[in-house]
């Protein structure tokens, strides 16, 4: 499990608050337009006004959910689209009683304290495709991270090497099939596992998942090169190791290549 400090810069990295925003903007501006849930009917710059102050307020109540959810529940054990819906469930309360008081205050209708729930389901719906698009514009791969402290072991991963690769540097693991194969600094070898738990004992290595079927220690990349519309990470020992579409833009931010 990664410490307290090393969620929060995490979550803070992948929070991207301008890009957010920008999101939050977008949304506001095509709800104007559309002018849903009864809007249709007031002046444009009031849609407006509305629609992109309630989507900026709903994107801060968001990364402060998700800030929370860091401290509570390590990155690795955690789903993007899940968290995206539990996020919209936990906002929504306090999201539905903002967007009723702002529509009473900015539209000056007479709203009852009995109608606030009709508000709920239009709220949670906007509440919840919001983190969702939210999700994909911020799609990160999972990382490990290097060990801290006098009193940090060995990954547990690292106990799974056959004997004749151990005591050299592992370079990546990738899936072939029902089996993973382990580059190492001695050669490489398979043995039986998924990616998804052997990820989650390779805590204490500095790495990342770069592709669905891959997992690259950053210490072993030399270098990037393009390779059938995607990137290619050549590693160590000759190996090279794909990056995913949808998760070259954040290894580029981090500095992968």
């Amino acid at each position: 499990m990664t410490s307290l400090p090393r969620r929060l810069l995490d979550a803070l990295a992948q929070a991207s608050l301008v890009r957010s925003l920008v999101i939050a903007a977008a949304a506001g501006v095509f709800l104007a337009f559309i002018g849903p849930f009864g809007t249709a009917t007031a002046p444009l710059w009031q849609r407006t006004l509305y629609w992109v102050g309630l989507c900026a307020a709903g994107t801060g109540m968001a990364i402060g959910i998700d800030l929370f959810m860091h401290v509570l529940f390590d990155p690795a054990d955690r789903r993007p689209f899940a968290t995206a819906l539990a996020t919209a469930l936990i906002m929504t309360p306090p999201a539905t009683l903002l967007v009723w008081w702002v529509t009473v205050r900015l539209f000056g209708w007479q709203v009852m304290h009995g109608s606030m729930l009709e508000f709920a389901g239009p709220v949670l719906l906007i509440c919840l495709a919001m983190n969702l698009v939210n999700a994909l514009a911020h799609r990160s791969p999972p990382h490990t991270h290097a060990s801290s402290g006098e009193n940090a072991g060995p990954p547990r991963f690292l106990e799974r090497l056959p004997a004749k690769l151990r005591g050299g540097a592992l370079y990546a693991v990738s899936a072939e099939d029902h089996y993973l194969r382990l580059h190492t600094s001695k050669g490489s070898d398979l043995i039986l596992m998924r990616l998804s738990d052997a990820i989650a004992e390779l805590e204490g290595l500095e790495g990342a998942q770069t592709h669905r079927s891959w997992w690259v220690a950053k210490s072993a990349v030399k270098g990037a090169k393009p390779g059938d519309g995607r990137a290619m990470l050549e590693l160590e020992g000759g190996v090279t190791a794909p990056v995913s579409r949808g998760y070259a833009r954040a290894l580029r931010a981090e500095g992968w290549f």
